[in-house]
């Protein structure tokens, strides 16, 4: 009789254990070097490296460095514990200097970083250089046109602990889908920080160049330590060991000036391909899901409300990673921005390409989520039961390709979600939306904030404004939580949106942690600019010099990461010739140390996104701002690195010339 009793407790908690088991799952994440960078200044060298999410919390680190031949030299006295950055004002720049970390734990020393390596007589510039090759133009519909350095990500395609830079090449007769016209061929190149070109991906003539079609995705997704690039191909596409994908003779393009399709690919197959990252070679290829048709099967509320025929709304995609078992990571192809969405995730698992699952706002359980796709889309675990969710603007898919929620508030192009306000448990999502045409007597708001886990509406503005952009970010430490400004009136509290004061920062573009406190600074064109809510003025901290910003107006680096260094952001720009590209770090001095945002998952899910669609800045899954509490430690695991000794740990980081 007792057992029959305790049965229902027992299976109660059975279920309950293997629920707590399920949520705690590990996720598998690079395997990351110390990532030392050190910059030479006027008089001395600005010294950061890594602190890693998995280090314990009395780790210490000490720095060395060797001058020319010479034996390494301890610069600290004591163990630096409480930053991860040192600066040297007694290094020798008329000879190489090459500088190590190793880290101290019960005061024993641990195997040596990676060197750094300085070399003589500098030049004293605040970037890392990486020389690049750039394609050759060429002429195509009558009209020549040249390369230019794009969008980029960073991932580590080989295994050894840095990350590379994987690039994509614009050509200047890039189109939007309403506009006509044929376009030089999409290219993709993978670079090592030294400028060894891995490899270049030719996306062919049946790929259509601009920011609405080309969304790459670089990760780890099989968990093998290697990146691999998950992108949509072609017939024609050739992989980075010259070898074509489909049928490379078939030119599906419209060739007829006069039609409303001229220069687009309205027709023929579309592909999905895994390439290997450390090489290029195409592994496995499948049919894109969804494919296009019918042409005019993808309007709806969403922007104007209006429709069209043209390949247009039908061609307008977005992706992003996702670890939706909690363990290992899959990627998720997004069609579809204004009415009809079709999410379709994809599985790289011992070297097959499999589908998990396909989530469709054409079928009608899912008919309240079409028409709010965003042009961005972002990735965190929303519900906190360790998998994670696709946020593509006021609708959320869960991990199981199921509708978690939709909000109602339609499409629009900004995008942010984050602990944007710390007091509130769980994660909000802030952004703004549009209203134009057939859409304005919705009244949808011009820009709200709502709950990550239910799409509860926190608050909302403006109804029936039409808003471009939007920022969320902590820029004032005298209000709880992010601000945000973009819509009509000023700058808002992140809890109440109510105005604090009617003046904005002049960016609404992008963000980066670049100086010593937690407040997040602003990018936009080629600087870094810093609000003074005092006088409520930006203020420039660095004026990029020679370099270019991306994508028209919306004036995006090529990429924001915590690349190197600490655990503040380096901002890669483009040089104005596309020459390099300039990895800018901080050499500000740090007052505290965080573990590696690339150990948080929802941040470097974020870079993994980062160059989809309409670009936007990445966020942790933890509240960074005045009066942060100590980030969560990340439950994670990484695969294991190769290495001959702990001189394999290293060769370089990297080199200041």
């Amino acid at each position: 009789m007792l057992k029959t009793r305790l049965l229902p407790h027992l299976l109660l908690l059975l279920c309950l254990l293997l629920g707590s088991l399920g949520s705690s799952a590990q996720r598998v994440m690079e395997n990351l070097g110390r990532g030392v960078v050190a910059v030479p200044q006027q008089g001395s060298v600005y010294v950061s490296w890594r602190l890693l999410g998995t280090d314990r919390d009395e780790i210490a680190f000490n720095l060395y460095r060797s001058t020319g031949a010479g034996k390494p030299v301890k610069l600290n006295k004591k163990p630096i514990a409480t930053t991860t950055d040192f600066t040297d004002t007694s290094a020798d720049l008329t000879q190489p200097n090459a500088y190590v970390v190793r880290p101290v734990l019960k005061g024993k020393e641990q195997p040596a970083s990676k060197a750094f390596i300085v070399q003589a007589n500098p030049a004293l510039q605040p970037y890392l250089a990486i020389p690049l090759q750039v394609p050759a133009g060429g002429e195509i519909g009558g009209r020549k046109f040249s390369y230019y350095a794009n969008d980029a990500s960073a991932a580590d395609l080989d295994g050894d602990g840095e990350y590379e830079i994987i690039l994509k090449w614009e050509p200047s007769n890039a189109r939007n889908p309403p506009q006509t016209g044929l376009t030089g061929n999409q290219l993709l190149d993978a670079y090592k920080l030294d400028g060894t070109l891995l490899w270049r991906i030719d996306l062919g003539k049946n790929i259509r160049s601009g920011a609405a079609y080309t969304q790459f995705l670089v990760y780890d997704f099989d968990g093998d330590g290697k990146a691999e690039l998950i992108c949509k191909t072609a017939d024609g596409t050739i992989d980075g060991t010259g070898h074509s994908i489909g049928n490379k003779e078939k030119d599906w393009r419209t060739h007829t000036p006069d039609s409303r399709l001229y220069g687009k690919v309205a027709g023929g197959p579309e592909y999905l391909t895994v390439f290997d990252g450390k090489t290029g070679a195409a592994l496995a290829t499948a049919s894109y899901v969804p494919d296009r048709y019918p042409l005019d099967g993808w309007g709806g509320i969403g922007g104007n409300g209006g429709n069209d025929s043209t390949a247009s709304r039908a061609d307008r995609f977005s992706a992003c990673v996702a670890y939706l078992d909690g363990s290992l990571p899959s990627a998720v192809m997004i069609r579809g921005w204004y009415g009809r969405t079709v999410a379709a995730a994809w599985d790289w698992r011992d070297g097959k390409l499999t589908q998990r699952w396909v989530f469709d706002t054409a079928l009608p359980e899912w008919q309240a989520y079409s028409g709010m796709a965003n042009h961005s889309v972002t990735v965190a675990d929303f519900d906190d039961d360790g998998k994670d969710e696709i946020c593509v603007g006021a609708m959320t898919i869960d991990h199981d390709g199921k509708g978690l929620f939709s909000t109602g508030l339609r499409h629009g192009d900004a995008l942010h979600a984050g602990d944007l306000l710390p007091s509130r448990p769980g994660l909000e999502v802030f952004g703004i939306h549009e209203s134009e045409g057939k859409t304005i007597p919705l009244q949808t708001p011009g820009s709200a904030m709502f709950d990550g886990r239910t799409g509860e509406l926190i608050w909302a503005n403006n109804p029936g404004v039409d808003v471009g952009r939007g920022m969320a970010a902590d820029i004032d430490p005298n209000y709880p939580g992010a601000e945000s400004w973009g819509a009509p009136g000023g700058t808002r509290r992140a809890d109440t949106g109510e105005i604090i004061y009617p003046e904005t920062p002049n960016s609404t573009n992008f963000a980066a942690w670049w100086d010593a406190d937690p407040l997040r600074e602003l990018v936009d064109q080629t600087q870094i600019t810093k609000w003074d809510w005092q006088t409520r003025s930006t203020q420039t901290l660095l004026e990029a010099t020679g370099a270019a910003a991306n994508n028209g107006s919306k004036a995006t680096p090529c990429l924001t990461a915590d690349l190197l260094g600490d655990w503040r952001e380096e901002i890669i720009w483009r040089s104005a010739d596309n020459s390099e590209l300039r990895i800018y770090s901080s050499t500000i001095p740090a007052t505290n140390r965080l573990y590696t945002l690339m150990h948080d998952p929802q941040y470097r899910l974020a870079i993994a996104w980062q160059n989809v669609a309409y670009n936007q800045p990445p966020h942790p899954g933890f509240f960074i701002g005045a009066g942060m509490q100590k980030p969560p430690r990340p439950n994670i695991v990484f695969p294991k690195r190769k290495a001959s000794g702990a001189a394999a740990a290293e060769g370089r980081e990297g080199r200041f010339h």
